[in-house]
């Protein structure tokens, strides 16, 4: 048996338009700053005769379609779920992360193709004019600063795309460190520093690149969360009144909220509704004790599952109501449907009598000693109870 209920609830959604809310605020913050950097870079470089400036003002273009990037996600992936995504579009975030993350591998690669070209060719570089450090330094201060404050946001939104973004901007900020040391390397007659430099850099946005898109990748492929994390769901789980046991717990991450499956074991002889019940309080205390978790599917299980596998063969209920019935003989009445238990490769059945019926005690005695031999000669009856019922 297995109980889902719908993943977004109404709290559920607010939080969620919330969240999406600060984070196109954080985003639009740093739109204007690489917008207002990138006019000035490539301006005051061109001005100046620092290429490097004005390669580094290029590369601020490419925040600029990283934020539109992150907006587009964190507006979409805000939505409520629905007929076509019914655990909602949470992983808009994590495609942003990916692209975010291939986009910093990118950027890493060219810094290392354009240093290389540039130690090559030491003797023709260009003079350049002192406005160009300041500009660079300006740049550094407000990339460093544009970090800082991203990251504080996705920390506090716990967004890994908003964790990308700002990285993108330290790696930024890195960069025009390059260029300010190179440029007041050149300015002070070591030309060789601003390509070197742009060398180690280019391997470290590369790097952090690879790494943000390696953690996007693993979610787009259901990686579980943290075996830490997974022992503490466990643990919620198996802490339910009714609950004997706890086997093929799964989880994956949907950008910042994780899904959990697992199979939970139940007394064999409780009813369907009580079963359910206790799926229900697991499912409740598991979203509720571990606020990542978006939502929980619960199957119930009466029995391990190789027991499970060893009982597929035996008859369902309409024949076992039927040869029930041939057992009972037609004149013997029925105060109740019988209740069937599967257990391992056996059957037991609780059949109802009615209690007037019961009471001539030579006809239950030879009702009895049939079933017995009945259920001796049968493959799959473990047995028969006949239990006498008052009406109510």
């Amino acid at each position: 048996m297995s109980f889902e209920a719908p993943p977004n609830t109404a709290m559920g959604d607010t939080l969620d338009a919330d969240r999406a809310l600060k984070a196109q605020q954080a985003t639009w913050v740093s739109i204007v700053v690489n917008v207002v950097l990138t006019v000035l870079q490539i301006a005051v470089g061109l001005f100046s005769h620092a290429q490097s400036l004005v390669a580094d003002g290029m590369h601020t273009l490419s925040d600029l379609l990283g934020d539109f990037m992150v907006m587009f996600a964190s507006r979409h992936g805000a939505n409520p779920a629905d007929e076509r995504h019914p655990y909602g579009h949470g992983r808009y975030e994590t495609a942003a992360s990916l692209v975010l993350g291939l986009v910093l591998a990118g950027v890493g690669v060219g810094f290392l193709l354009t240093a290389a070209v540039r130690l090559q060719s030491l003797d023709t570089l260009p003079e350049l004019h002192p406005a160009a450090l300041w500009m660079a330094l300006l740049t550094l201060a407000g990339k460093e600063g544009l970090f800082r404050y991203m990251l504080a946001v996705a920390q506090r939104l716990r967004s890994p795309m908003l964790v990308a973004n700002a990285w993108h901007a330290r790696a930024d900020a890195a960069s025009s460190l390059v260029v300010a040391v190179g440029i007041g390397g050149s300015l002070l007659g070591y030309r060789f520093l601003e390509p070197l430099g742009a060398a180690l850099v280019g391997f470290m946005i590369l790097r952090m690149g690879a790494m943000l898109g390696y953690e996007a990748l693993r979610e787009l492929i259901d990686t579980g969360v943290d075996p830490d994390e997974v022992a503490k769901i466990r643990e919620t789980v198996t802490g339910t009144a009714g609950v004997l046991d706890v086997h093929d717990l799964r989880t994956r991450r949907m950008a910042h909220r994780v899904l959990v499956d697992a199979h939970v074991l139940v007394d064999a002889r409780i009813s369907v509704s009580e079963g359910h019940r206790i799926a229900e309080l697991a499912r409740h205390r598991v979203r509720t004790g571990h606020q990542d978790v978006l939502d929980v599917l619960v199957h119930v299980d009466t029995e391990e599952d190789e027991a499970t596998a060893a009982g597929r063969s035996l008859p369902g209920r309409e024949a076992l109501v039927a040869e029930l019935g041939d057992i009972l003989g037609e004149h013997v009445p029925q105060a109740a449907p019988a209740v069937f238990h599967y257990v391992g490769s056996r059957v037991e059945a609780e059949v109802y009598l009615p209690f007037d019926w019961c009471a001539d005690a030579g006809r239950l005695e030879s009702l009895q000693q049939r079933v017995r031999e009945r259920v001796s000669a049968s493959a799959h009856w473990e047995r028969i109870a006949l239990l006498c019922r008052i009406a109510p």
